[in-house]
């Protein structure tokens, strides 16, 4: 069953004229982007708030960027964590979880692989570049209630993410649930009526 998300004016906006344009959707580029859990009861994943300037400025999201030529998706979010975060991560030691495309209705696509990692013992993420202003520890509940009150904004792939993680309850959970899941199919949300319809 399809889930609905409503779009921002500004989103709607794009649908709108690529509809009208009959253009070529972009190229998505491929990605990749870390859930990083810290193993508390309850667990706490780490997020960062995107600067204004930057690409979904505002948003908050876990670390993570665009794959670099040559790179795996792996390889790319270990390099990203560490650029953004400094934490040095094993990109073996990542758990595949999901994969998400933008939808063809954006200008600037990727092609998006999310993973769940551990936080490594002794290792303390921080902010290391102009990319983000705010960063938290939160339980994905947490997380989740802070969107609901119109606190924080999030895109879908976050958001969903966070909810599964919930779900899950604890890294073990999380980590049992993912053995359980395909993430080489992607989840890619199309434009329906000023929403985005997503088939999880």
């Amino acid at each position: 069953m399809a889930e609905l998300w409503p779009l921002p004016a500004p989103m709607v906006d794009r649908m709108r004229r690529f509809a009208d344009s009959g253009e070529t959707p972009a190229v998505p580029r491929v990605a990749a982007t870390v859930v990083m859990i810290k193993p508390t009861r309850p667990m706490r994943v780490y997020v960062m708030r995107r600067a204004s300037a930057m690409v979904f400025g505002g948003v908050w999201a876990f670390p993570g960027g665009s794959a670099e030529p040559g790179e795996t998706p792996p390889e790319a979010a270990a390099r990203e964590v560490a650029e953004e975060a400094g934490v040095l991560l094993d990109p073996a030691a990542l758990t595949p979880w999901s994969r998400w495309i933008t939808p063809e209705f954006e200008p600037r696509r990727f092609d998006t692989y999310f993973y769940l990692v551990a936080l490594p013992p002794g290792a303390d993420p921080r902010a290391l570049t102009t990319e983000s202003d705010d960063t938290a520890w939160v339980t994905p509940r947490d997380a989740l209630d802070r969107l609901a009150a119109g606190e924080w904004a999030m895109l879908p792939p976050t958001a969903v993410t966070l909810r599964q993680l919930d779900a899950a309850g604890d890294l073990a959970g999380a980590l049992a649930a993912a053995a359980t899941r395909d993430p080489s199919t992607p989840v890619m949300p199309r434009a329906v009526d000023g929403h985005l319809s997503i088939e999880l």
